[in-house]
């Protein structure tokens, strides 16, 4: 065991992050590109159930843009 103490973390669901800092984390997850120190600054900022949300509709909206591009090529 070490003697590291560890500072408590803001409660999750209290955490005030932006919706467009939100989307920004979502998007370069959907990526996967992510500088260490942002994202040791999400991790403490955003709520995830924020995040949650924002991953959900990201990917409805990527793969019905994915459906209808399959369509729209198949239609032609």
């Amino acid at each position: 065991m070490s003697d590291r103490k560890v500072k408590p973390l803001v409660p999750l669901l209290k955490r005030k992050g932006s919706i467009f800092r939100t989307v920004k984390a979502v998007m370069w997850s959907f990526v996967g590109l992510r500088a260490r120190g942002d994202y040791e600054q999400d991790v403490a900022q955003l709520n995830p159930l924020h995040i949650l949300v924002v991953g959900l509709v990201g990917v409805f909206v990527f793969v019905g843009s994915l459906v209808l591009l399959a369509t729209w090529v198949v239609g032609k």
